[in-house]
């Protein structure tokens, strides 16, 4: 099992290229960067789980930006969306996005997409909530065409993308792994559907603990044809607590991601340190 790092980048957080070299340093495989693009004033939708919506919320920086800087400083770690909200990007440039960062990191991004909770923040970009699902499918299979034909065209429902030449392609191929985040049910079937791994969040009101869900997961891809080992879950949120760690590894999770607080190295490094002895005892 590897072991990654989420967190909101803001202008009062440490910054993405110290934090990268940290935990290249330290034996950490990932680092990854959610998205909001604003949220809006007022607003109707409740935060998932409750509670008042924190700060870096509003304060997130873009994170193709952020992963950018990440990687010109890092030779192995992996640099990951966490997630991506495709719903509220314009297709084409997030395929080129996509592209041009797996490059420039030498084929080290994952793509970690999510179709967002936040309705009003979903519709200030034009995209319909009830329909955003459907629209986000139909978005990665239009941009697999794109990462990897000379000549790539798409025409779904929501989705149309004429016939036209687009450079550069992805380094990893044929592109980089698409991992659905999301809770289960509903976004395990739609990593089995079109994806290359599942993220779900390792508790999170109503949706019960993230261990009780491997086994069904692994029916569930069965009954779909697909090889449960082609598509890795990753949990997001993972505890600080060893014996918890120790059942995800024996469950076949693939990769723990840890949650930071968008707060400044003084404060983020030392919680960095307990987690490589965490990690060392979670190996042996």
């Amino acid at each position: 099992m590897e072991f990654g790092v989420g967190i909101f980048f803001t202008d009062y957080s440490i910054s993405p290229a110290e934090l990268a070299v940290a935990l290249e340093e330290r034996g950490f495989d990932s680092l990854w960067a959610p998205e909001h693009s604003h949220i809006p004033v007022p607003r109707r939708t409740p935060m998932p789980g409750g509670g008042e919506l924190p700060k870096r919320y509003y304060d997130v920086m873009d994170p193709f930006v952020t992963l950018t800087a990440a990687a010109a400083v890092t030779k192995r770690l992996k640099l990951g969306t966490g997630v991506c909200l495709v719903i509220q990007r314009d297709t084409i440039q997030t395929a080129k996005l996509v592209a041009s960062i797996d490059q420039i990191s030498n084929g080290r991004f994952l793509f970690g997409i999510g179709g967002g909770w936040n309705a009003e923040e979903i519709e200030n970009h034009g995209a319909v909530f009830a329909t955003r699902f459907k629209k986000m499918r139909e978005q990665i299979e239009a941009m697999k065409e794109i990462w990897t034909r000379s000549e790539p065209e798409y025409h779904g429902e929501i989705v149309d993308v004429p016939k036209m030449r687009t450079w550069p392609k992805p380094v990893q191929k044929p592109h980089p792994a698409v991992i659905v985040g999301g809770a289960f049910p509903h976004s395990a079937r739609r990593a089995i559907r079109y994806a290359d791994g599942w993220v779900p969040t390792a508790s999170r009101p109503p949706y019960g603990d993230v261990t009780d869900f491997p086994p069904q997961f692994r029916q569930m891809a069965a009954e779909a044809g697909r090889d449960v080992a082609t598509i890795p879950v990753t949990i997001f949120g993972a505890p600080e607590n060893l014996d918890r760690l120790k059942r995800f590894r024996d469950q076949g999770i693939a990769r723990a991601v840890v949650t930071l607080p968008s707060a400044k190295g003084d404060e983020i490094l030392p919680v960095l340190d307990r987690w490589a002895e965490l990690i060392r005892q979670t190996m042996h």
